[in-house]
């Protein structure tokens, strides 16, 4: 082969090698870069259960008085959310370890409690704070120096709290609840008396969404 024709062919491909490593150098620089998708917004619609515990007492503004009671108890319940918004319906029932309420002669005290709550809130992604009312259905023993008194008794309830949301279904909450309940009756040795009754319930608990 003739030193002319081996010149051609080395230009041939010497350019054959430039043109391909550059189409690689500029497909690597105007490669687009790569689409990251932002993950879905937390939901809080669907179907919880849980329990709780916490104090119930006559007043503030000490929850820690000998007069309060611990209390305890279970829930569950259902959420809808619309956008930042959550509407929700719960059912709660507790044990409410004796808080002392005075009456005309004497106390009665708080041992149960049943409550159907509608609650309303807003999302802050993982965190949801909420306000909450319904009815509230509360059983009343006899204390000291009272012989008897209504038993089972209906009043209302309102109340909020904050609840912040986990990997795993879990949530934890703070909840504050007043309940009033009219016309107690009590049985003492100045004779039979209604009360209103006003108290509170400060609490912290644990749901499990499915």
């Amino acid at each position: 082969m003739s030193s002319q024709r081996k010149t051609v062919l080395f230009a041939s491909v010497f350019v054959l090698a430039a043109g391909m490593t550059g189409t690689a150098i500029a497909a690597d620089l105007y490669d687009p870069a790569p689409v990251y998708n932002d993950p879905p917004a937390f939901q809080w619609s669907g179907a919880y259960i849980g329990a709780h515990g916490g104090t119930a007492f006559t007043k503030m503004p000490n929850p820690f008085a000998d007069r309060n009671g611990w209390s305890g108890g279970i829930q569950g319940g259902y959420n809808y959310q619309m956008g930042p918004a959550v509407l929700g319906a719960e059912l709660e029932g507790s044990y409410l370890g004796g808080a002392e309420h005075k009456v005309r002669g004497g106390k009665i005290e708080e041992k149960w409690r049943a409550a159907a709550k509608a609650k309303a809130g807003l999302t802050f992604n993982q965190t949801l704070v909420f306000g909450t009312a319904g009815v509230a259905l509360t059983k009343f023993g006899a204390g000291d120096k009272v012989r008897d008194t209504s038993g089972w008794k209906t009043g209302y309830l309102v109340g909020g709290g904050v609840e912040q949301a986990f990997a795993g279904g879990l949530s934890a909450k703070i909840e504050y609840n007043y309940i009033h309940t009219p016309n107690v009756k009590a049985t003492s040795a100045l004779g039979r008396s209604e009360t209103d009754i006003g108290s509170h319930e400060l609490k912290a608990g644990i749901n499990y969404r499915f």
